[in-house]
């Protein structure tokens, strides 16, 4: 259905990063190919939305309410994860927490790009983020992009990589189609 609205998540709550140059990158690519798309910046949650917005909390932090109602209300997604640690951000973890699952991810699909400034190009991430959300019941994409040996925070450092942008390219076509 290219008709619905992909949201590309940034899965970081670092400011001016790689993984928000390309999440935003990547939602020019699918507007590009006719696919609505918007991006999701972990970054802009609210600091303390762990202790606003979770648990006895939920739905009294409007900002985090905000960012809930755009996975709420989508049908697709592409993560941006970078590499912690050989896993992905907590950030991302804890706002995955903060929604209502499995209701918000079950039966809906997404595609999961990985960058890491090893070689692994953030494998290991991807691998548990995938585990996680087939425990929440949502298709992931069978084309996983893992884009290792990123040695600076230049968006041009991928792009000038002409296997990772057919790559991006491939895959942001097979979301769109998935």
């Amino acid at each position: 259905m290219p008709d619905q609205p992909i949201l590309v998540i940034a899965g970081t709550n670092r400011f001016n990063s790689l993984t928000s140059a390309l999440a935003h990158y990547y939602a020019d690519m699918l507007k590009k190919k006719s696919a609505s798309a918007h991006v999701l910046e972990l970054a802009s949650l609210p600091t303390d939305f762990m202790y606003s917005a979770l648990y006895e909390n939920i739905g009294k932090n409007d900002a985090f309410n905000q960012a809930k109602l755009q996975m709420e209300q989508a049908q697709k997604y592409v993560f941006i994860v970078p590499d912690y640690n050989a896993s992905f951000p907590g950030i991302l973890k804890s706002f995955i927490d903060g929604l209502e699952v499995p209701k918000t991810f079950a039966g809906k699909k997404c595609a999961l790009v990985g960058i890491s400034k090893g070689y692994r190009g953030g494998s290991f991430a991807l691998s548990h983020l995938t585990d996680i959300f087939h425990y929440l019941r949502m298709h992931v994409y069978p084309l996983n992009l893992t884009l290792s040996r990123i040695s600076d925070s230049k968006l041009e450092t991928i792009l000038a990589n002409p296997n990772y942008a057919q790559l991006l390219e491939e895959q942001a076509e097979g979301i769109i189609n998935f």
